[in-house]
């Protein structure tokens, strides 16, 4: 992401439950999967460890083929994927956009993605209002997903992680508030005043080129989904920008609604 926010100014009115209970609910999950050193019950010997992971993906993970096809991995597919015994599940694909967003592989993933998460989301929390933040959160985690794998085609690489819905709150913040100055830390040390419409753009212009950058050299090796980022990020602006002109067709006050 492109420098880490420390705040911005703007002051909130009410508490932003919905954003503690995300931060929340990722970190307990994180704690309580196989991909926490925290949870020894899934056994302290590697490999074990490593089995536990892949059958935990199966189950919950978002693969392009399954979001694509409707069908959830056949055994053949499950076996190319791991080589440890897997059983009988049952898994609802659609289902697998939603909960992907609540799992993260490692610790600085997790961190990563809540720091944003927990600057940028209380002041949309406070100008939405706690259902339509909460609703553009997961409908742009959920396009994320679904716009990724429409580009990249069929996979077996399953997607995890919060940052399609985390670039959907930074796409409504620039609707909202971007006249507000967040505090960054440039180069990981210096901090400086910036500009929230200047942070938040410069987030999305990375993870564009950063996107166009692998369309071109599709071999180039990549972990990261920055075309969920990008389709994320639109999806909450476009959302911002709907609500905005409902509330101005309306006069309805937004920023009251809980």
């Amino acid at each position: 992401m492109a420098g880490i926010p420390l705040s911005d100014d703007y002051p909130v009115r009410r508490i932003p439950i919905v954003t503690y209970l995300l931060v929340a609910a990722n970190v307990t999950v994180y704690l309580l999967s196989p991909m926490s050193q925290l949870a020894v019950w899934y056994s302290a010997e590697l490999g074990a460890r490593l089995c536990s992971v892949d059958v935990y993906l199966l189950h919950w993970a978002a693969f392009p083929t399954e979001l694509l096809t409707g069908r959830q991995l056949t055994a053949e597919q499950a076996a190319a994927f791991t080589s440890c015994p897997v059983g009988e599940y049952t898994k609802v694909p659609w289902m697998s956009s939603v909960s992907s967003m609540f799992l993260h592989g490692g610790a600085l993933h997790l961190l990563g993605n809540m720091v944003y998460l927990f600057v940028f989301g209380p002041c949309v929390e406070d100008r939405l209002g706690r259902l339509r933040y909460l609703a553009i959160y997961l409908l742009s985690g959920v396009v994320a997903c679904y716009g990724f794998v429409l580009g990249e085609g069929i996979g077996t690489t399953p997607m995890v992680g919060a940052s399609g819905a985390i670039s959907g709150v930074l796409g409504a913040y620039l609707v909202v508030q971007f006249r507000s100055r967040v505090i960054t830390l440039v180069l990981g040390f210096i901090p400086v005043r910036l500009p929230g419409w200047l942070m938040v753009g410069a987030y999305f212009a990375l993870q564009y080129f950063l996107y166009l950058s692998l369309s071109i050299s599709p071999d180039a090796e990549n972990n990261t989904a920055y075309g969920a980022h990008v389709y994320g990020f639109i999806a909450g602006l476009t959302s911002g920008l709907l609500i905005y002109r409902v509330r101005w067709r309306s006069g309805a006050r937004l920023s009251d609604v809980h």
